[in-house]
């Protein structure tokens, strides 16, 4: 069934409105929510629109028009948020409204225990209802006003089956004895932090800057740390400040003067007059005198006998998926399996449902009780990477 038919809708821009919607999704108990916004010349993601649907009601909210805060006091009760792929929403909503649902799931998440990798709202809806949404303006300008028919319409499809998509998951989830796991994805995703990032920490999305030696890493803290609040106060990309070439080129030259700080890699003109000039000298004058930061902990501080066991497991994570039909990335990370085998006790593998399909399996493995085989498989059983060992597991 295909949706290029109009979907009955209503466009909301006044706060009396707002507040209509507000007090009837709480009172249906649950809504399905879903954003439009651009951050592609901004530091904050740029709200352009918020699509609710609960009952057999649809609403398209103008941001533009109205106090999108409002929206916290839906946000704050037990009524469920139901979202696709929610995690650029969450980030989106934390800096529009201040604040995001506090009950919530993902139908990306459902659909990653059920063998649809990771699906996007299209697979969703043509997997489990059969409909086929028509297709949209994907460089639509939302913040462009008015909208079309066509923009509506495709904006208000985005929600208009979501709760209905849902319950279809959820259903077949409990049927498998995987709602448990889904909710717990999802309250993994709920607890993630959102919002910009801590200017401290900037440093660390520095492309290459593990390759700078101690005292290079403690003036590209400072330095990424001013690129950030400059692009917040601005609020502009990070890389229209300073892109990271010239933040790497700056934090091996440790530059004293506007001089010097010409002959840096990456850096031109833009940044050797004035105040912003004064700038950075500054922020390289402080991480000179700092403490150089550590690296974070990752593959290439794990043990070295155990590194060549990440292949070893990845291969078999991977086979676990298949045969269970989850997403891979939702099943382990490379970081997850990293954070195992250096014995953190926080380690997701270590406990719940990811304990329960992969930790003794894992353990096994690097023990050296257990090693992997390869099964061809014939016309009863699928073939695979299969554990075979002493203490059979997984």
């Amino acid at each position: 069934m295909s949706t290029n038919a109009s979907i009955v809708h209503e466009w909301i821009d006044d706060g009396s409105g707002v507040e209509s919607v507000i007090d009837e999704a709480i009172a249906a108990g649950r809504y399905a929510i879903d954003t439009e916004f651009h951050r592609e010349r901004t530091y904050y993601p740029a709200l352009a629109l918020v699509q609710i649907a609960y009952g057999d009601r649809i609403v398209l909210i103008d941001p533009l028009a109205v106090d999108i805060s409002a929206l916290g006091r839906l946000f704050a009760t037990d009524a469920l948020a139901v979202f696709h792929a929610a995690q650029q929403d969450l980030d989106v909503l934390t800096h529009a409204v201040g604040s995001v649902p506090s009950a919530f799931v993902d139908t990306q998440i459902a659909g990653g225990f059920l063998g649809y990798g990771t699906p996007s709202l299209v697979a969703l809806l043509t997997g489990e209802l059969g409909i086929t949404p028509g297709k949209g303006d994907r460089l639509t300008d939302w913040l462009r006003r008015p909208l079309t028919a066509a923009q509506r319409d495709y904006a208000a499809v985005d929600v208009a089956y979501l709760i209905e998509v849902w319950d279809r998951l959820a259903s077949r989830l409990e049927a498998a004895g995987r709602l448990g796991w889904a909710l717990d994805a999802c309250a993994e995703l709920g607890a993630r932090p959102v919002g910009p990032t801590d200017p401290e920490h900037a440093w660390l999305r520095v492309k290459d800057v593990r390759t700078l030696k101690p005292r290079g890493r403690a003036v590209a803290r400072e330095v990424a740390a001013w690129r950030e609040r400059r692009a917040m106060r601005l609020d502009i990309p990070v890389r229209q400040v300073m892109p990271d070439l010239a933040v790497l080129g700056v934090s091996q030259r440790a530059p004293r003067d506007v001089g010097a700080l010409a002959q840096a890699r990456g850096v031109d003109g833009r940044w050797t007059k004035g105040t912003i000039a004064d700038e950075i000298l500054d922020a390289v004058a402080i991480g000179e005198q700092a403490d150089p930061p550590e690296l974070p902990t990752g593959g290439d501080d794990l043990d070295r006998r155990l590194r060549p066991a990440i292949a070893l497991i990845s291969a078999w994570v991977a086979q676990v998926a298949k045969d269970e039909q989850i997403d891979t990335a939702m099943l382990a990370t490379r970081a997850d399996l990293v954070s195992f085998l250096a014995e953190d006790a926080t380690s997701r593998l270590r406990s719940g449902w990811r304990g329960e399909l992969l930790g003794d399996g894992i353990a096994a493995l690097v023990s050296g009780r257990a090693a992997l085989t390869f099964d061809p498989g014939d016309g009863s059983h699928r073939g695979g990477l299969r554990l075979v060992g002493l203490d059979p597991v997984g």
